[in-house]
């Protein structure tokens, strides 16, 4: 769940600017479920099942390849062992849930599946639609306010809770529920414990571990007065390029399976001891399902695995998840093999409540459901159809689909079978979490006890947790561990700045516009490393660019650097060359290197990256992975005690593998019972699982120096990327645009009043696009993500965006064919003088005419559009990025 972006397209002139030890697991488990995972970690002699970029299919392995690709579109339900459900049926319950259901009206029953968000509804619509639950998106407030105390949350909690249980209005007092995304610790809040990010903790393999953070993260969630936790995500990824690589626990589905019963169980407690009690909230699995599987790492994109993979790779987590009782599943904005999972009723209804006995209900993903073939935001009866019991709708999309989903019922459209299902399931998990009985949320047992956001006690283990969460990948003549009587440098920009080593989800949904002072209580690595330092005698000096005394030369110099905080589809990248075009911080890494200074480099990041430059010139290098707000657990294992003992060693290990090229993004371990072949030729820089110690020998030490630093883009094969090609291709969307507003299109004709548009023919049905600007003013036509996108793989080369273009009359204006980028960066070309009326052209221009000094092709948030003051009609098709130029292309110095 996210808060989307959208560009601001103000000014047109300007175009667009908008363990639980496995045992217990195994004990909830049916052994058929977990049949095939129990060899998974057998490496020695595994069958190959994943390939990575660079390696050459035979044509044996081509045949089976095409084997899969064919029985991927045949649907074995036989695949999906049957999962008998965690909690057995309550008589005395479901008469309960059938009493209440006999008494409600369509409409109330449809306001239980109506999920608004803070900023888009009043007390007034509580009151008055009885919402069934509501969230907060990330980076949403109470009153909009970013430093909203524990007391602004309780406050918003309770009046919404008495609006829904006030009948006076719509004749209910069915409680709401709030949800939130508490998924490193209740990060939205200021002051919270903030855990790692789960790459991190799955670098820990610590089960136990991770259900302490759980079941603090719910303590520290209910002083708030919330009732339900979006988390966690048990994505297990395939593709490194994915923008949220970082919020999946690990490559391999079972550590990710018994993490997933573990948070469940921290959040909600287990289900044969303390389940929901006032110490516990609601939990989500999240994203079902294939989310982290998706074609080339893009996010929301398709995932098109066999459904053996979907099953044996992707659903381990819920296997885990349900297992140990969570309540509800999150449907996925990706599609599966082309369809969308939010409509998809083999999987939502099949799958998840047939064969795996899921009693609770799905809540849909941020306006998901619009995603779905035929629907929009404000109507989807096919998701409803499907088996999805909860729209999750911010912005003002609440109150057309609300009264939408109410017609269809009433023609028939959707049965009242289907409502009354996604009501019970509901119904249940309220009664079942005690809404029915609970005091409101000002008065629960937890509710206002401010002491326990960030107490001592929670970020004593989450330091434990930054502490299992490093992984040791060099360390040169053991120049680790330090003493701490050292005179020691310490550089880089994520040295000191609690917002990078925190990541996205923090505080603001993409972690961005955070200063140390949003972080009371918390440490920045520098400061754990001046406090180590300095109390046993040493001296610890930052220069965040790595200015060097002369007369007071440093001991060792430890470097702290890495990605900037991105969340969900931000973070999508095209390769993994970590720093591509800027290598500002492998130059302070030789500025230093050169001077004979010992360097140690924590690297911060949200997955493995192309660093060889980087691991040439560290003596020393620990991936930190994004370790929270305990950034003083860094210096606990860097730093020996002031007697030169080892405080504590480098327990983490690699649970993804590194690449040894920036293209070798897929690479995972061979998992046996996988049909996916890709994993022939396992050949990572850094195999899986691994990570060094203080007592290992130089023997287990993979050499991470002479490496070559050749990034191979000029060998990276490039193929044509459709935009529009019979309709526009994911994740891209049309839309229409004057100089102050931008609208997308939902329908085959559309206006404003600067044009009009409109579907047509020209070699298949609607593969083209009629536009009549009517001159009045600037109108602009194009393609928009909600993501930006990386496109520098096509900027590095030679390299056209081309179109058909028809023009019914002569231009006596420009007219300009663009690309932009986020934020102030929208170059533009004058295709009038190159555009003959009357006849269809193929136009091709290069991309070196969309560069200049501000644009930025790692942050395309539109790869195409047209916009003009002339009074034309014109038609287009077929827009491309190609990867290579044709003789006619236009060319720009």
């Amino acid at each position: 769940m996210r808060t989307e972006i959208t560009p601001n397209f103000a000014d047109l002139g300007h175009v667009i600017s908008n363990l639980i030890p496995a045992t217990r697991v195994a004990l909830m488990v049916s052994a058929a479920l977990v049949l095939g995972l129990s060899a998974c970690g057998q490496q020695k002699d595994s069958p190959s099942v994943m390939l990575d970029d660079q390696a050459n299919i035979e044509p044996s392995v081509a045949i089976k390849v095409n084997e899969i690709a064919s029985a991927k579109a045949i649907k074995d339900i036989n695949i999906w062992p049957q999962q008998a459900p965690a909690i057995n049926v309550n008589p005395e319950l479901e008469h309960k849930i059938a009493t209440l259901l006999a008494t409600m009206t369509l409409e109330q029953k449809v306001a239980q599946m109506i999920q608004p968000e803070i900023r888009d509804i009043t007390v007034e619509d509580m009151r008055k639609y009885g919402f069934g639950s509501y969230l907060n998106g990330g980076g949403a407030y109470p009153n909009n306010d970013k430093h909203a105390t524990p007391a602004d949350w309780i406050a918003l909690a309770e009046q919404f809770y008495q609006a829904s249980i006030d009948d006076s209005l719509d004749g209910s007092s069915i409680p709401t529920m709030w949800g939130t995304d508490a998924v490193h610790g209740h990060n939205n809040v200021i002051g919270a414990t903030l855990f790692p990010h789960n790459i991190g903790l799955g670098a820990a393999n610590n089960p136990q571990l991770i259900e302490q953070i759980a079941a603090i993260t719910a303590k520290e969630v209910m002083v708030t007065g919330i009732d339900w936790v979006f988390a966690p995500t048990v994505a297990v990824v395939r593709d490194d390029r994915w923008g949220r690589t970082y919020e999946g626990y690990s490559e391999d589905p079972r550590i990710v399976r018994d993490y997933s019963f573990a948070i469940v169980e921290g959040l909600q407690g287990a289900v044969t001891g303390d389940f929901l009690t006032d110490q516990h909230v609601l939990s989500t699995v999240k994203h079902f399902l294939g989310d982290g599987g998706t074609e080339k790492g893009i996010d929301q994109g398709d995932n098109i695995a066999s459904e053996q993979d979907l099953y044996a790779i992707h659903a381990q987590g819920y296997v885990g998840g349900l297992s140990a009782g969570a309540q509800s599943v999150m449907a996925s904005f990706n599609s599966w093999n082309g369809e969308k999972i939010h409509g998809n009723k083999y999987l939502l209804t099949d799958v998840l409540k047939g064969r795996f006995g899921f009693d609770g209900f799905v809540v849909g993903d941020w306006n998901g459901h619009g995603q779905v073939d035929g629907c929009t935001n404000e109507s989807c009866a096919q998701a409803v159809n499907a088996g999805l019991d909860i729209f999750m709708v911010p912005t003002a999309a609440w109150k057309p689909l609300y009264h939408n989903t109410i017609d269809q019922v009433n023609r028939g459209e959707i049965a009242l079978s289907r409502i009354d299902d996604a009501v019970s399931r509901i119904l249940r998990v309220k009664f079942r979490a005690g809404l029915f009985d609970k005091p409101s949320p000002a008065n629960r047992p937890l509710s206002g006890k401010t002491e326990l956001i960030g107490q001592q006690s929670h970020r004593d283990v989450a330091r434990q947790a930054v502490r299992e969460s490093l992984v040791l990948l060099k360390n040169k003549q053991n120049l680790l561990p330090l003493s701490p009587k050292l005179n020691v440098l310490v550089a880089g920009d994520a040295a000191d700045n609690i917002g990078k080593q925190s990541g996205g989800w923090t505080i603001t949904w993409q972690g961005t516009d955070n200063q140390n002072s949003d972080f009371p209580g918390a440490s920045s690595i520098f400061a754990g490393i001046k406090n180590t330092v300095e109390n046993a005698g040493g001296s610890a000096t930052l220069s965040v660019n790595g200015e060097v005394d002369a007369a007071n030369k440093p001991d060792v110099a430890i470097v702290v650097f890495g990605e900037e905080p991105y969340a969900e589809g931000n973070g999508d990248i095209d390769n993994l060359e970590y720093q591509r075009g800027d290598k500002r911080d492998l130059a302070l890494l030789k500025k230093l290197a050169s001077q004979g200074i010992p360097v140690v480099s924590v690297f911060i990041s949200g997955r493995p990256m192309w660093v060889n430059a980087e691991f040439n010139q560290s003596d020393a290098f620990v991936a930190a992975w994004l370790p929270g707000s305990e950034g003083n657990g860094v210096a606990d294992v860097l730093f020996t005690n002031p007697e030169g003992k080892v405080q504590y060693d480098f327990k983490g290990k690699l649970s993804f593998s590194w690449p040894a090229t920036p293209q070798q993004t897929t690479v995972n371990r061979p998992l046996d019972n996988s049909s996916d072949v890709a994993a022939k030729a396992y050949s990572p820089l850094l195999p899986y699982g691994y990570g060094l110690d203080y007592q290992s020998n130089l023997s287990e030490h993979i050499r991470l120096e002479g490496l070559s630093e050749d990034n191979l883009s000029a060998t990276q094969t490039l193929e044509d990327l459709a935009l529009f090609e019979r309709a526009v291709k994911s994740p891209w969307s049309m839309f229409i645009a004057t100089a102050t507003q931008r609208e997308g299109l939902s329908s085959s004709v559309a206006s404003n009043s600067a044009l009009t548009i409109r579907t047509m023919d020209r070699v298949v049905q609607e593969d083209a696009r009629l536009v009549k600007f009517n001159g009045t003013e600037l109108g602009t036509v194009g393609l928009l993500s909600n993501f930006p996108r990386d496109f520098r793989a096509f900027s590095d080369t030679k390299t056209a965006l081309s179109l058909s273009i028809k023009v019914d009359n002569p231009l006596t204006h420009p007219l300009w064919l663009g690309m932009a980028c986020e934020g102030e960066c929208r170059p533009q070309y004058d295709i009038a003088g190159l555009v003959k009326p009357g006849e269809w052209q193929n136009l091709s221009v290069s991309l070196n005419c969309f560069k200049q000094d501000t644009m930025d092709f790692s942050k395309i948030v539109s790869p195409f559009y047209l916009a003009t003051t002339a009074k034309v009609q014109l038609s287009f098709s077929d827009v491309v990025i190609q990867a290579h130029q044709q003789q006619d292309t236009v060319q720009c110095d």
